[in-house]
């Protein structure tokens, strides 16, 4: 693999030297993550035969749980520990630490070790997760392309989106700024402070490919440690340095006379205006606080809070606390405060599916992160080997059969997925009957978030103090909450972990484009973008993050990013290279893209009808979840397709300026 032309971050991947003995060694081996050693040890030798078809980790399940060492049984983790120690002791003692070249057919051996699908698919994919550069840089720098063109580009947003689009612009040499309405960056992750708040994604698999991090102290990290890397990407790429904070974006309104947006922000309570060429929305779609519509809701006499904004101030020590809600938040919240409150009731309006994950709250083990620190690749393997059991893998279990007609259900992998999930139910909480129907989902499983589970929420439900309140709320009063039964539940304290306004993309913010259209009323409560990210009437405005591309049961967020920070840039250099004023998608490409998301999502375990979530909007359509495999969306991203767009040249600008 060459290096990459494009100057680049300096790894967050560099490695010690290997330093221990025989002995050492093989203690550490004790703890390694097999599949992803023996393909990186592969990788880095050159070595096909760490990779033998005798060792593949077993793809037909024997359960739609995830089995450790991918479930090798014993005698092959042995002999995996073995074909490791003797590559790592010859690595080890070898002059020559180079990683070693290999051809296209060794490559697809290691590959085809760990997945199941067609490696030629799959190549390109691979290579940006796993290569040793930073392969999703752009090749091109605006200064090689056009020199004399001015090109500002401006990114409302600096959170994780917004750090990567900006990098991405640094390295391309473009001109740009972040808007940012908080002190700090980090978006979500800075704003979600609650007790007990983590990833439900596996690290590995939730961070930039560019900046790879070898060191993450839990398999799924706290809110803390998620924000720190985010600073420290921040700080590393000197992303900071081109971000406006605390300021507020009012408008975003398109000039079509001078091809340029015209955006109104307050900054510290002064209003500035700025332009740019192009404008790239990085504010997430869980971004805006949604409060549950109860009547008397601002009568409570006592202290309340969202989940995403999370008053430490308030002492929970002792408190009857009331948490609404128990969706992800919630889910966290509760067992993370469960011990130092006086009581606890969840009210639950509808019970959510937990994946069954024993080492949810685990930290990685001092062994394996010592071969993550000294192993190079083996971060990244692991990385991409999280990424493939957690995205393509899974999609069976939330895809729909025709004609299924078992209730709770829509097909048949889905039903046994589901029988298992409640077989964890039932296991848990054997001793409290009077909890098992209450906790069991009546929808199928994959509709809503599926959380990940340890037996925590088990745990926390049996507790003498807490209480799982299933009837309705009826109203809120001062002294409380009253339920649809007439009964008050006196609380001190009221948390809301009732999500956000997911379907409200740029909530709060007009944006108009060409004819003065205005955004949200050209969706009209049904957010639709072509390839989730432009849309008609509204040139050179990009959605990163935007409608239909959520993931639901098939992977990482930060895979979704950064694949549309790349179309984005794939974008700007069309601008830029066929001299155009802007572009924008046509009616017909939009809507030709959304009946395909349509039709996928309808055959989707969240599509199912009578189901509401966070992934449908107010009409009822499936507007948040992308419905396909990762690797279509891979695809997607690689350019724009021109002839789904509609673009205007720069001399249009002179012409209508003469005129």
């Amino acid at each position: 693999m060459s290096a990459n032309p494009i100057e680049q971050l300096e790894a967050f991947d560099t490695y010690l030297p290997i330093d221990v003995d025989d002995a050492e060694l093989e203690r550490l081996l004790e703890k390694a993550e097999l599949p992803a050693l023996l393909a990186a040890l592969a990788r880095l030798t050159g070595d096909v035969g760490l990779v033998p078809a005798s060792l593949k980790p077993p793809h037909t399940r024997k359960s739609f749980i995830p089995m450790p060492q991918g479930g090798l049984d014993e005698d092959q983790q042995r002999e995996a520990r073995r074909l490791a120690f003797e590559a790592i002791k010859r690595y080890r003692d070898s002059d020559d630490k180079r990683i070693a070249e290999i051809s296209e057919d060794d490559l697809k051996t290691i590959v085809s070790f760990m997945i199941t699908r067609d490696f030629s698919e799959y190549r390109d994919l691979l290579h940006h997760e796993v290569a040793d550069y930073d392969v999703g840089a752009p090749q091109w720098k605006l200064a090689d392309l056009d020199p004399d063109r001015p090109f500002k580009v401006l990114i409302i947003g600096g959170g994780i989106g917004g750090i990567a689009n900006a990098y991405r612009l640094k390295q391309a040499g473009v001109e740009h700024v972040i808007l940012e309405k908080n002190p700090e960056v980090g978006g979500t992750w800075w704003e979600n402070t609650y007790p007990g708040c983590r990833l439900d994604t596996s690290n590995y698999a939730y961070s930039f490919s560019f900046a790879q991090k070898t060191d993450w102290p839990q398999k799924f990290s706290r809110q803390p440690e998620i924000q720190d890397y985010v600073m420290k990407v921040a700080d590393e790429t000197g992303v900071r340095d081109r971000i406006i904070f605390n300021t507020v974006v009012k408008s975003v309104i398109y000039d079509e006379e001078a091809g340029e947006w015209e955006v109104v922000a307050i900054t510290n309570g002064e209003t500035v205006v700025h332009r740019a060429n192009v404008v790239i929305s990085a504010t997430g779609q869980l971004n805006a606080p949604k409060y549950p519509n109860i009547k008397g809701r601002e009568s409570f006499a006592g202290a309340s809070m969202h989940s995403g904004k999370w008053n430490h101030d308030v002492s929970l020590k002792g408190k009857r606390v009331a948490i609404v809600g128990t969706g992800a938040s919630a889910y966290q919240i509760a067992p993370a405060i469960a011990d130092e409150v006086g009581t606890l009731e969840v009210f639950q309006r509808s019970a959510p599916w937990l994946f069954p994950t024993a080492d949810y709250l685990d930290d990685i083990s001092p062994e394996l992160m010592w071969l993550f620190r000294h192993i190079p690749g083996y971060a990244r393997w692991y990385r991409f080997w999280q990424f493939w059991l957690a995205t393509e893998g899974r999609m069976p279990t939330v895809t729909a059969d025709e004609g299924w007609s078992t209730e709770g259900s829509i097909g048949a992998i889905n039903e046994a997925f589901r029988q298992e999930l409640e077989g964890e139910f039932r296991r848990q909480l054997a001793d409290r009957p009077d909890l098992v129907e209450k906790v069991i989902p009546t929808y199928p499983a994959g509709a809503k978030r599926l959380l990940r589970d340890n037996g925590q929420w088990s745990r926390t439900l049996r507790k003498p103090n807490v209480s799982l309140v299933t009837d309705g709320i009826d109203r809120i009063v001062p002294e409380g909450i009253v339920t649809e039964d007439g009964v008050l539940h006196e609380v001190d304290v009221i948390a809301y972990a009732t999500g956000f306004r997911a379907d409200e993309f740029l909530a709060d913010i007009e944006v108009r484009g060409r004819d003065g259209v205005e955004l949200h009323e050209y969706w009209d409560s049904d957010p639709r973008a072509y390839v989730t990210m432009t849309v008609p009437k509204f040139p050179n405005f990009f959605i990163c993050g935007g409608p239909n591309s959520a993931v639901a049961a098939n992977g990482s967020a930060i895979f979704i990013i950064e694949c549309s920070i790349e179309y984005i840039m794939e974008c700007i250099r069309t601008l830029v290279v066929n001299d155009l004023k802007d572009m924008e998608p046509t009616e017909a490409a939009l809507d030709s893209f959304v009946s395909r998301i349509d039709a996928a999502n309808r055959a989707r375990a969240w599509g199912a009808e009578g189901v509401m979530s966070w992934y449908k909007n107010s009409t009822g359509r499936v507007s948040a979840v992308w419905p396909f495999e990762l690797l279509e969306f891979w695809n997607m991203t690689r350019g724009p397709v021109e002839s789904d767009y509609r673009f205007t040249p720069v001399d249009a600008l002179t012409s209508q300026a003469a005129e």
